[in-house]
């Protein structure tokens, strides 16, 4: 990939492979090359690497949480009576909530757990402003 951007003599770049049994401290680091180093258990290179995975690693657990945090919310939250079931109710019965924007009463009122109420304060929801 590097080669295919030019990169490969602009970036360093380092890979590690767990041991058979993944314990730490077996790891095979890996070079350009392919070249192998494999480290003593106590020594601070391996400790420092290892610690640059793990806040790799936590950098991206983060990240990823954050993002599907985001896509899980919608619109539907601010409508008050609208709880997760009937959130995930409504949009798989429609698809999204411009789809439930553009949708009649009568149709609202389809979704399993939404009656006749529920169905006018979403319409209203999307209506009124």
């Amino acid at each position: 990939a590097l080669e295919n951007l030019n990169l490969e003599n602009k970036i360093d770049l380092i890979s590690i492979a767990k041991g058979e049994k993944r314990n730490k401290g077996n790891e095979t680091f890996y070079i350009k090359g392919n070249k192998k180093i494999k480290f003593k258990t106590n020594d601070k290179t391996l400790f420092f690497l290892q610690r640059l995975r793990d806040e790799a690693h936590r950098f991206a657990i983060t990240s990823h949480k954050t993002r599907r945090s985001k896509i899980s919310k919608s619109i539907l939250d601010e409508i008050e009576g609208i709880g997760p079931n009937k959130k995930r109710d409504l949009l798989k019965y429609f698809g999204s909530s411009e789809q439930i924007r553009l949708a009649q009463i009568s149709e609202i009122e389809k979704v399993k757990g939404i009656n006749k109420n529920i169905a006018k304060k979403i319409y209203n929801f999307f209506h009124e402003n």
